[in-house]
């Protein structure tokens, strides 16, 4: 089936969604493990450092917790992949410096970019919301196989900019901040919990059901859904 929508911008989900969740897992992941205890002791006076220690210190109860121990907790928060704001900085910070080193390049599945490309030709404003970092997502869409795609994006939202994935007010809260009315937004996403929320908020909503990801035998619900971003045509009506 293929889905039509009349809106004035898409919103997109990245691992399951526009990437392979394994990618972020097998590659990302181990590659931020590895970095976590020079980045805590070579950039400690970095605000969005800073500011992120004392997050995983308050949410530890821990106020006196050294790098180390945030090391260690970092950790147990990635093998349990915990949606931590804190994490998600870190980590993000430390992708972006791989990402422009070229250690890493990003990964899209095929039927993205070109997708991307139309419905921004179309004049679809394109927004990422993603557990990843904004720090994260600009390095994400900046070194792809297909160039840099930033320049697509109107804009980028995370937990710490927008709020929890799977309540609706963090919906509210970013067509408040694109200025764009509810009914005129698009998400693209392969879990529930956050399609549910979307709608809730006024939003349109397709589940992306990709086979071999963590959420494909869950299934989106009773939501639209799409195997692929070939199957969704987005326009925007001038009048």
């Amino acid at each position: 089936m293929t889905y039509h929508y009349d809106v004035d911008a898409v919103v997109l989900d990245i691992e399951g969604t526009t990437s392979a969740t394994g990618f972020v897992v097998d590659v990302l992941y181990p590659y931020s493990r590895s970095r976590f205890g020079a980045l805590l002791s070579e950039r400690s006076g970095d605000p969005d450092v800073a500011r992120a220690v004392a997050q995983v210190r308050e949410l530890t109860g821990d106020p006196e917790a050294d790098a180390t121990a945030v090391e260690k907790t970092l950790n147990a928060w990635l093998d349990e992949d915990r949606k931590v704001t804190p994490l998600k900085t870190l980590q993000g910070l430390i992708w972006a410096e791989g990402f422009a080193r070229g250690d890493l390049v990003s990964h899209f599945y095929d039927d993205v970019v070109p997708a991307l490309r139309a419905w921004h030709a179309a004049g679809a404003r394109l927004y990422v919301y993603s557990s990843g970092s904004v720090a994260a997502q600009r390095a994400w869409f900046s070194a792809t196989p297909r160039g840099d795609l930033l320049p697509l994006l109107s804009g980028l939202y995370d937990t710490e900019n927008a709020g929890p994935k799977q309540e609706a007010e963090s919906y509210r809260r970013i067509a408040e901040s694109a200025g764009i009315a509810p009914g005129r937004l698009l998400f693209l996403s392969d879990r529930p919990g956050e399609l549910d929320a979307a709608r809730a908020a006024g939003w349109h909503a397709v589940g992306i059901r990709r086979p071999g990801e963590p959420h494909y035998e869950q299934g989106v619900g009773d939501h639209a859904q799409a195997g692929t971003f070939d199957e969704i045509t987005v326009s925007r009506s001038t009048t």
